[in-house]
């Protein structure tokens, strides 16, 4: 198990830059962390989602969802580690069958309006 956080203010960030989960720092503005940003909103979007009750089997499937991109911050978290790929070829097979099912009674689509 990690640190435990005593202080959140730490004023380390003042620079503009922000602590990895190696220890090492990186600009604030920094591709990975925007990355680490996206995923985590989505997550929260996720577990807003997840504390309703869903239908069929929509919490379990977003669920794992949900503890896959937990994994994912992890590893964006710790640069240069190896990737484990941990969203891979079964989870995105899962997600593709999930998006057919959940499709299959709506009409064809007809336009697509970018925002």
């Amino acid at each position: 198990m990690g640190n435990r956080l005593t202080k959140i203010c730490t004023r380390t960030g003042d620079d503009g830059t922000t602590g990895l989960g190696d220890g090492s720092r990186t600009d604030k503005d920094d591709p990975r962390i925007e990355a680490i940003g996206a995923i985590d909103e989505l997550n929260s979007a996720l577990g807003l989602l997840l504390s309703d009750e869903l239908p069929g089997n929509m919490q379990e499937r977003l669920s794992r969802v949900q503890h896959s991109l937990f994994d994912v911050g992890g590893e964006l978290c710790l640069p240069g580690q190896p990737a484990r790929h941990v969203i891979g070829a079964e989870l995105t097979g899962e997600l593709e069958a999930a998006l057919e099912e959940l499709n299959a009674d709506l009409p064809p689509l007809r336009e697509f309006i970018l925002p």
